[in-house]
């Protein structure tokens, strides 16, 4: 015979809500049968019962520093393909996953040819960070300089270079503006963590920056505080194509990473 699940006495409910504990009566029948089928004492109970809750707002806050970052929600380490034709030194991944070389305010440069997942992994960076409480901001570098430029014609120029100076960890693709990054390098080195994603070696990126002074000593400062995570293979978005069994996103599998 089914024992039928507890209710919830109306007074409870309401001292819940005025703790803000609400989002608790969701599961609060079914953790009161729990408790009563193992025989779980008072403190044990609570002990779930807030764990729950914990584990909620947990989820919530670092879903909402993900939105703010701009991070895309489907690029996170659990939805990456292991079976992907790939390699790259597992080790300095498992590295980076750690999240040391943001407390260290080191950087990380995450290199290969276009399309071997370079992007996805820097945004898995990004959503592990925000899970570990740690403010992401998340941005193309043309978006960058663009939005630059146009905080230079509404004064609010200032205001947009602190934030990107700021920020925990900041994720650029390219380097065009020169004086911004320069900027940008000088006053995070040793102080925040940058993560980059590049088709070119960074011994390249000189070349695309107007001032040769001021490019060397950018690219000097980001390259003496990097870890550096080449990609190898194939492309990766051929694993983001539609499916018979998983019409609308990239396929599901499990595997194991290919080591280097």
């Amino acid at each position: 015979m089914t024992t039928p699940t507890p209710s919830v006495d109306p007074e409870l409910k309401a001292l819940m809500r005025r703790l803000k504990l609400g989002r608790l009566l969701d599961t609060l029948p079914e953790r009161l049968a729990l408790a009563r089928s193992h025989n779980l004492t008072h403190a044990q109970f609570l002990e779930q019962l807030f764990s729950d809750e914990v584990q909620r707002r947990d989820t919530d806050s670092a879903g909402l520093r993900a939105r703010a970052a701009k991070l895309d929600p489907s690029m996170t380490l659990d939805a990456w393909d292991d079976t992907a034709e790939i390699t790259y030194d597992t080790a300095v991944w498992a590295e980076l996953v750690s999240m040391r070389f943001v407390d260290q305010a080191r950087n990380a440069f995450i290199l290969g040819p276009v399309g071997v997942g370079k992007t996805f992994l820097a945004t898995a960076l990004g959503h592990i960070a925000c899970r570990r409480r740690i403010g992401v901001h998340f941005e193309r570098a043309d978006r960058m300089h663009k939005r630059l430029k146009a905080a230079r014609l509404d004064a609010s120029y200032d205001a947009e270079m602190r934030k990107l100076i700021g920020v925990d960890a900041l994720q650029p693709l390219d380097v065009t503006e020169t004086a911004d990054i320069y900027e940008i390098c000088v006053e995070r080195h040793h102080q925040a963590a940058t993560v980059l994603t590049s088709n070119r070696d960074p011994s390249e990126w000189l070349a695309v920056m107007a001032d040769p002074l001021l490019a060397q000593s950018a690219v000097d400062r980001l390259k003496s505080a990097a870890w550096e995570l080449v990609i190898e293979g194939e492309s990766y978005r051929q694993h983001e194509k539609p499916t018979l069994t998983n019409p609308t996103g990239p396929p599901t599998r499990t595997g194991r990473r290919r080591r280097t």
